[in-house]
Order: structure tokens, then C-alpha cells, then sequence
């Protein structure tokens, strides 16, 4: 067993409320790395050891294999939903990631290949990993559809959807707190206004009072 196969096994066997989706080290690698482009890489990267994984333990029946393998696919679907959450963010902050979705659209459609071609393998213990596996097929899809839309038009979407999220929290919140909610924005906006102000002095100059 290599040596990344060993800590997904252990990462996946230890008793966790909510099972971490990655090694303590790809964790530590994601945290370090906070431009966009290259923690998509990352998540690729790191999506693609665990197809790996699936396909080289489904080429041998072992105890346990089935655990494995559905456990494997769990942490793979939420490997692409964190690659989704990167670039929703990206978008909504309008930083430059057109190089990343076509890296994830390149992946993606490779992943799906294969995850087609696990789909086709015929396994005893099958119905104990065939959710997880159908899970990803969906999640793959989809994700990919998102790559290969224009990004205009996904950067549109990521805004009503946000809007949408706000109205239906805003509709929760007792008055008083909504109040408060949006005069702290109100000041939050007025803040940035005033930092974002055009201006022609130059740098470390300040306007000189009248006398």
C-alpha cells in the first residue's frame, strides 16, 4: 500500500463526527495556498489520487475494499464541491481564474471518463459503494456543466443566489437585528467609498489646509 493510500485509510477509519475529506497534509498544503488558481490545482490534484485509489482497490478484491472504495468516492464528491466554492468565490470577488476552470474542465471530463468506466465494473460488494459512486457521477457532471458555462453568466448566477440567501436570512432575523445588520453595512459601504475615492495626490502627500 503506498504511503497516500495509508493516510486516506486512516483519515477515513478514525472516529470523527464529520469525517475530514482530506489528509491532515493536504489540509495543511490547502491552508498555505490562498491565491485561487493554484488551490483549485491543488484540489485537482488531490481529486485524482482519489479516483486512482478507487480504481486500484476495485482491481482487487480485499477485506474491507468496499468501505475503501465508498469512503474514497465521499471524499472525491467533496473534493469537486470545494473546487465549486473556490471559484464561486473567485467570481464573486472577480479575481482572474479563467485559466483554473479550464484546467477544471480538462480534469473534470477525464475524471468522469473514468468514474463511467468504474461504473461498468462488475464487484460483489458493489451495493455497498454504488450510492457513493452514482453521488460522484452526478456531482462530476454537474460541476463540469459549471466549467464549461460562460463565466459571465455563472459570475450572474452567483450573485442572485447570494441575494437570494440574504432575503431568505434577512427573513428570519427579528427587526432589530436586521436594523443593525444593514447600518453596519451601510457604514461597511461607506468605508470602502471613501478608500476606493479618486484622487490625484500623490503618494505619502496630504491636502495642506487653508489658512
Amino acid at each position: 500500500m503506498t504511503a497516500f493510500a495509508l493516510a486516506v485509510l486512516l483519515a477515513i477509519s478514525a472516529p470523527q463526527v464529520r469525517r475530514d475529506f482530506l489528509t491532515a497534509d493536504e489540509a495543511d498544503q490547502i491552508r498555505l495556498v490562498q491565491e485561487p488558481n493554484e488551490r483549485i490545482k491543488l484540489y485537482l490534484q488531490f481529486a485524482r489520487q482519489r479516483l486512482e485509489l478507487v480504481r486500484q482497490a476495485l482491481e482487487q478484491p480485499t477485506p474491507g475494499r468496499a468501505a475503501l472504495v465508498h469512503d474514497t468516492l465521499e471524499d472525491y464528491e467533496r473534493i469537486i464541491d470545494a473546487i465549486d466554492t473556490v471559484i464561486d468565490d473567485a467570481l464573486r470577488r472577480k479575481l482572474p481564474i479563467e485559466d483554473a476552470i479550464r484546467a477544471v474542465a480538462k480534469a473534470e471530463r477525464e475524471f468522469l471518463a473514468l468514474l463511467e468506466r468504474i461504473q461498468k465494473v462488475e464487484a460483489p460488494d458493489r451495493d455497498r459503494y454504488e450510492f457513493a459512486l452514482n453521488q460522484a457521477l452526478e456531482t462530476t457532471r454537474d460541476s463540469l456543466e459549471l466549467a464549461q458555462e460562460d463565466m459571465q453568466k455563472r459570475a450572474e448566477e452567483v450573485a442572485e443566489r447570494d441575494e437570494r440567501e440574504t432575503k431568505q436570512r434577512e427573513a428570519l432575523m427579528q427587526p432589530k437585528d436586521l436594523e443593525e445588520k444593514r447600518a453596519q453595512e451601510k457604514k461597511q459601504a461607506e468605508e470602502e467609498q471613501k478608500r476606493k475615492a479618486p484622487t490625484l495626490l500623490k503618494k505619502g502627500e496630504t491636502l495642506k489646509k487653508r489658512p
